[in-house]
């Protein structure tokens, strides 16, 4: 156990972490998963709250097993290495807010931290101002961070607390089992699916499952995060965290280029739009929220799986933000931004500048 530890907290984990991840994103979207999309934690949530009626955007609409391995896999990385440790109450109402404006920014981008690499590796030159966009919106928190930003300590709490997203992410595996698609449906049992667009490209379900679970334990044994990768640099010069987000890029790009689905350029990309002004406020605005969240969407799901209740309440507000986006035609489409999406930028930018400067402790 003690080797292994080692390992991950080391800079070959690290790496060995993202390349695992880069290269199984690429290959689920070889089995089915959207171009470009082998993994997108934004786009996933987004689906399975159209999966359970919270919005009726008909193309986006699935119970993405990767989000389920995601947390399960932490659950279980967590428990094997006594890490397990229900804790939350620091800030949560903030918390959810920052996760709403968190998803209405990368809806606006369409894409989370994670797909913006993954679409810069297969072609997509819009990503560019995507990770510009993260990166500007990561910088504005870092810089409160450093001047006294905090939500507070969170408080260890009964362990039902901890528990309840994992019981919560196996609910939905077993609806998702009991409510299998129907061929032509739209609806089975109680949940929706999509008949066309990218909610309706998936990779077989167990291989998904499976692939959520070991991404679940290698980045909860790492700390994973792409946004603490940029964070980390800015605040410290600490590379550590970096050399994953780097090796995700690379593997991804490698075995996309190895499969054929590697194609370069701005226009008629897959799920993606052009008008880059928007492409840079949304991914602004998504970082600025998970910087003041303190992880990016994947490291929230990871964190809830080890019993941080502070980050399910995030990825609750993740996916409520996403039934805002879609039901208040906040979210982008390849055609380009919605028609109330610029408005939601900006108020989600004042919002979350509001919170960065008034939760601030004072000598």
């Amino acid at each position: 156990m003690e080797g292994i530890k080692a390992f991950f907290a080391s800079r070959r984990g690290i790496i060995a972490v993202g390349l695992a991840i880069g290269v199984i994103a690429a290959l689920l979207q070889k089995f089915g998963n959207p171009a470009n999309m082998g993994i997108c934690v934004a786009c996933f949530e987004r689906d399975m709250a159209g999966a359970l009626g919270l919005h009726r955007a008909e193309v986006v609409q699935y119970l993405r097993p990767e989000i389920i391995g995601f947390v399960l896999g932490s659950l279980v990385a967590a428990l094997a290495f006594k890490e397990f440790r229900p804790r939350g109450g620091s800030a949560p109402v903030v918390r959810f807010v920052l996760g709403a404006f968190a998803m209405i920014g990368a809806l606006v981008f369409l894409g989370c931290p994670w797909r913006a690499v993954l679409r810069l590796a297969g072609g997509d030159g819009n990503a560019l101002l995507g990770l510009a966009g993260l990166t500007t919106g990561i910088g504005v928190g870092a810089l409160f961070l450093k001047n006294g930003y905090t939500l507070g300590r969170a408080q260890k709490t009964s362990a039902a607390a901890g528990w309840l997203l994992p019981l919560i992410m196996v609910g939905f595996l077993v609806l998702l089992l009991a409510n299998p698609q129907v061929a032509e449906q739209a609806k089975s049992g109680v949940l929706f699916y999509s008949l066309k667009g990218p909610g309706a490209a998936h990779a077989p379900l167990f291989l998904s499952l499976a692939a959520g679970l070991l991404i679940g334990v290698l980045a909860q044994r790492s700390r994973f995060c792409t946004m603490g990768a940029i964070r980390d640099l800015l605040l410290f010069r600490h590379t550590h965290l970096l050399g994953g987000f780097l090796a995700l890029l690379v593997a991804a790009l490698v075995t996309n280029l190895a499969l054929g689905q590697f194609h370069w350029g701005f226009d008629k990309q897959p799920v993606a739009h052009s008008q880059h002004l928007w492409n840079f406020a949304g991914m602004a605005l998504a970082g600025l929220a998970f910087a003041l969240a303190g992880g990016c969407p994947g490291r929230q799901l990871f964190m809830a799986g080890e019993g941080d209740g502070d980050a399910a309440v995030f990825v609750f507000g993740m996916i409520v933000g996403a039934a805002f986006a879609h039901n208040f035609g906040l979210a982008s489409s390849p055609a380009g931004i919605g028609p109330n999406g610029m408005a939601a930028v900006l108020v989600g930018l004042a919002a979350c500048l509001f919170i960065g400067f008034t939760m601030r402790k004072t000598a």
